[in-house]
């Protein structure tokens, strides 16, 4: 038996705890408040794309919780959702709620006990661009627990949060919706001119110093030199100084595989096909006009010319299936290959032929989606292009992308000339803000905020630079002024994290901490703000130098909610000394655990720390056996009630050198 309230098209499974429906009032469809502009979403209108929710199932369910799991979907959409619903007499009136353009409905087991252990249900949609999905949701999901719960008219806040492309579509829920969420916390963010640039940036850099980037690695090392510049060439130390300049973090250097992609499947560039679509003529002009790094007359750009690929084989060999359709052709006259990463072919004058080539045979093995007119070009004596002109093109095409300097993008200075103006010719369109306003639902990165809002970002983040977090906090501080900006936003950055979420595994775990924990707790301190007006603690306090987020050393300086850790080293022989201060910024609570990581293997040892403080100091020894270099850590947590417990203790590390010497 189902109850359907026509008026706003609801769909509602009948359970034995759900009250009887009442009339419903008719609502005004969600509108934008001017042509063209993303949609407002309030309490009380109905979007026209998810009108019709329909719940597929309900169970009560022990793991990894006790809960009511409410699933469904909305009718006429790809669009699910999962409403994960614990006891009554845990709930307290909120709920929180994870959004990712890639996620599914199914929530994952920590966001679901940290919902219920933080007095809250959560709510999870199947992933899709923008916001208005999510929004639909909240709304059916406080329906469907006023009905769990029997709560009547009591008022139900909620939360939004979301990490990298969840941070967009969080802001573009935050300026473009009114009483769905009374809070908010955007992580690690992206900005209008985040994609493709950061990752075209890295690329740009890969193609110049991939050689030289263990070098980079062992600057940045703690106890290395601090100049990753030593020993580098002219052109090396230029692009080094740019793409810092831009926003990759020098610490994150540590890990040089990750920076410059060096395993990624794209190379980097996966965004690639955006800007062929939307500027073709681009790679022409590449290599054909002045201000181009194909055709500048500098040792950059014979660097880059070096890197092309560009000849026309001809096909000995067709491969057919038994139906006569090519299936593969064996190509001679190939260059030597280092690789295959960024080759296009093509038949000349025919079009483009998918494939996947084999260097030391020269066979090129045809994929799916070729077509009939080019499968039939492809004949004993045919010449194929192969060439890798956009794959060199693409990374400085955030050359060609420099926005106007009144949209507050100090860091692009970098690119500028005396004048202000671009340095390099510039292309007909910024692809950026296209993409982006494709992932917010078309939000403007206005600063406009309705709701209460922390963010917390990385500083050893390349993937969304930690400069963002500032640029978006300066427009959210022009579009409230100063006294509300204050009342209503948070910045928190987190020191030794990185972009991806989740559990860090392996020796990674030796110079990261996850930033889950603090997370959970920015998520406590915006429901406390927004429900009883607890207001949290101050932002990071900070400096952007050169594209570089710096933070003060001292505790009581930095501010924010991650605890701080000094650790310093007395070696004697084999036997090292450590020596350790940790410490919790003003109201961020108390050290509540400590762990050591003699060996560097990421490995850590819990230790007995006493009574929890807001500071600890902790003495540790460990003798080394073989000679070598090894990055001890240790590792610390904080929380706000001062106990150790499963959720937002939040985490920091101190890591030294120690070289043992035969």
């Amino acid at each position: 038996m189902t109850l359907r309230f026509v008026a706003t098209g609801l769909v509602l499974a009948l359970s034995p705890v759900l009250v009887p429906a009442q009339p419903a009032i008719a609502a005004a469809d969600c509108a934008a408040s001017q042509p063209g502009g993303p949609i407002q979403v309030t309490p009380d209108c109905v979007d026209p794309l998810y009108a019709k929710p329909v719940i597929d199932a309900e169970r009560d369910l022990t793991t990894p919780v006790a809960h009511r799991r409410v699933s469904g979907h909305f009718e006429g959409t790809d669009v699910k959702f999962t409403i994960y619903l614990p006891p009554a007499a845990q709930w307290q009136g909120r709920f929180f709620q994870y959004t990712y353009p890639l996620s599914g409905e199914n929530a994952l087991d920590r966001v679901i006990s940290f919902g219920a252990a933080s007095g809250g249900y959560t709510v999870a949609t199947g992933g899709t661009q923008g916001y208005r999905h999510a929004a639909a949701a909240a709304k059916f999901a406080e329906t469907v627990a006023a009905a769990y719960y029997r709560s009547g008219s009591r008022r139900i806040y909620g939360y939004l949060y979301g990490p990298s492309g969840g941070s967009f579509q969080t802001v573009g829920a935050i300026e473009n919706t009114t009483g769905v969420w009374d809070g908010a916390v955007p992580i690690v963010v992206g900005v209008p001119m985040s994609i493709p640039a950061n990752f075209f940036i890295r690329a740009q850099a890969r193609m110049v110093l991939r050689d030289v980037a263990d070098r980079i690695a062992d600057a940045v090392h703690p106890g290395g030199s601090g100049d990753p510049y030593a020993g580098l060439t002219a052109v090396q130390a230029a692009m080094l100084r740019e793409v810092t300049s831009l926003g990759v973090p020098l610490r994150a250097w540590e890990d040089p595989d990750y920076v410059l992609g060096l395993s990624t499947a794209d190379g980097l560039l996966g965004f690639g096909a955006v800007i062929r679509r939307f500027d073709p003529s681009y790679v022409t002009d590449f290599w054909s006009k002045p201000g181009y790094l194909g055709t500048e007359q500098s040792p950059l750009g014979d660097l880059v010319r070096a890197e092309l690929i560009d000849a026309t084989p001809t096909i000995t060999h067709v491969q057919a299936a038994a139906d006569g359709t090519p299936i593969a052709v064996t190509l001679s006259g190939l260059p030597t290959l280092t690789g295959t990463l960024g080759l296009d072919f093509t038949v000349p004058g025919i079009g483009g032929l998918i494939g996947t080539l084999d260097p030391s045979t020269g066979v090129l093995t045809l994929g799916s989606g070729n077509s009939a007119v080019v499968l039939a070009a492809l004949k004993t004596g045919v010449r194929i292009r192969v060439d890798n002109r956009w794959f060199v093109a693409l990374p400085s095409y955030y050359r060609h992308q420099v926005p106007p300097a009144d949209q507050g993008y100090a860091i692009y200075d970098v690119l500028r000339g005396p004048d202000g103006q671009p340095l390099y010719p510039q292309r007909p369109m910024l692809i950026g803000p296209m993409i982006a306003r494709s992932t917010t639902g078309g939000g403007t990165f206005t600063g406009k905020i309705n709701t209460k809002v922390i963010v917390v970002d990385n500083l050893v983040d390349t993937d969304a630079y930690p400069w963002h977090a500032d640029w978006y906090a300066k427009q959210v501080r022009t579009a409230l002024g100063d006294q509300a900006f204050d009342g209503a936003f948070r910045l928190y950055y987190n020191d030794n994290a990185d972009h991806l979420e989740g559990p860090v595994t392996g020796t990674k775990t030796n110079r990261i901490v996850s930033y889950d924990p603090i997370v959970e707790q920015a998520l406590r301190d915006v429901a406390a703000w927004a429900e009883r007006g607890v207001t949290p603690p101050r932002s990071t306090r900070y400096d952007i130098t050169g594209g570089q987020v710096t933070i003060p050393a001292r505790a009581s300086d930095r501010r924010g909610i991650q605890p701080v850790v000094d650790l310093t080293v007395r070696l004697a022989g084999r036997k090292a000394t450590f020596f350790a201060k940790a410490q919790t910024p003003p109201d961020a609570g108390t050290i509540v655990s400590a762990a050591w990581d003699f060996t560097g293997s990421g490995t850590y040892t819990p230790i007995t720390i006493g009574k929890p403080g807001s500071t600890l100091t902790l003495t540790g020894s460990h003798r080394y056996t073989k000679p070598g270099t090894y990055y001890i850590s240790l590792k610390v947590a904080s929380s706000r009630p001062g106990q150790a417990g499963p959720f937002a203790q939040v985490e920091n590390l101190g890591r030294v050198r120690v070289v043992v010497k035969p």
